[in-house]
């Protein structure tokens, strides 16, 4: 390991994100009762101009009235463009001693996250907040994309990035109008074969952008979220965009319907495969220790330090959710 150690987030079990309209107010028993690992009330995109004063008062109300249980409660805010953003920020982390964190979304440079932090800092300390409260920000244009890094480093409160893939496409023109999916266009076509045949496949357009904000995250101890899916009504296509980004090392993603909860949380639940494989992994490796030797094979493959590494932290996840004991 490098002699520069970064700590790591506070932890939270975080396989699920439901995002839920803070101006419709029908749907907040609902999202209590799922089995969301997190909840964001929102007072942005999802609400209309007319509405904001109104959902943020609803999302006051609710934090506050309704048993939400053990979710990890959080509001996204108006974005720092708009006169919005400040009175979502005062008015919720005044009135909201059950508030856990805030999305702050558009984030472009470490500034944004800054200004946020000192705004809550000064609200807590003059409501003696007992319970900080913590940050997820959105990298979801272009200017965010290219200040990932840094944005990462911005706030000891920080403990999470979302991609927002809708916006994203947006601020780097991409040639898309759908939410998390990809594209015909977007492909490789093979070399021919001895018959003169050639296969063509599709890619995933969003790879290179999740990657990089993943690398951010797991540098300086975040947790990498993978955005919204837009289309609902096919289950099959959420389910590969979730494991793509799970391969990559992402904890969890987006809920913009009910329906996606549980389909999320099982794509990001260890197995119980893995989580035997990881018990024997730290099982074979200790018996390693005590011979003296710092590899050995387990299933015919080489498992070394780095493998108790990914062990442990797999476990680690397990036991959050109760499956390791």
């Amino acid at each position: 390991m490098s002699f520069t150690i970064v700590p790591q987030a506070t932890p939270r079990l975080h396989r699920s994100e439901l995002a839920v309209p803070g101006s419709n107010t029908g749907l907040f028993e609902k999202a209590a009762a799922s089995a969301a690992d997190i909840i964001f009330l929102d007072c942005e995109d999802a609400v209309a101009p007319d509405d904001k004063e109104q959902a943020r008062k609803n999302i006051i109300e609710a934090l506050n009235d309704m048993d939400w249980g053990n979710k990890t409660m959080m509001v996204r805010i108006n974005g720092l463009d708009t006169h919005y953003m400040y009175r979502d920020v005062v008015d919720i982390v005044e009135a909201c001693p059950r508030l856990d964190m805030i999305l702050i979304p558009k984030v472009g440079v470490p500034a944004d996250v800054y200004a946020l932090d000192m705004m809550v800092t000064q609200i807590e300390a003059a409501k003696k907040r007992t319970k900080k409260i913590g940050f997820e920000v959105l990298i979801e244009t272009a200017l965010g994309m290219a200040n990932v890094e840094a944005i990462a480093q911005s706030s000891p409160r920080l403990e999470a990035m979302s991609f927002g893939v809708a916006d994203y496409a947006a601020s780097t023109r991409a040639r898309t109008t759908v939410i998390g999916g990809v594209n015909p266009d977007y492909g490789v076509l093979t070399d021919k074969d001895a018959n003169g045949n050639r296969s063509y496949f599709w890619a995933d357009p969003w790879h290179a952008a999740q990657t990089r904000m993943m690398v951010a995250c797991r540098a300086y101890g975040l947790r990498p979220i993978d955005g919204p899916f837009g289309d609902f009504n096919d289950p099959d296509a959420f389910i590969a965009a979730a494991n793509r980004v799970a391969v990559l090392g992402y904890e969890g993603k987006w809920a913009i319907h009910p329906s996606q909860i549980d389909l999320a949380n099982k794509v990001f639940t260890p197995s119980d495969a893995e989580v035997t494989k990881a018990r024997r992994i730290l099982a074979a490796m200790d018996e390693a220790a005590k011979a003296g030797k710092g590899a050995v094979s387990l299933d015919g493959r080489l498992i070394d330090i780095a493998s108790i590494r990914m062990a442990e932290a797999l476990l680690a996840k397990a036991d959050s959710i109760g499956l390791a004991a």
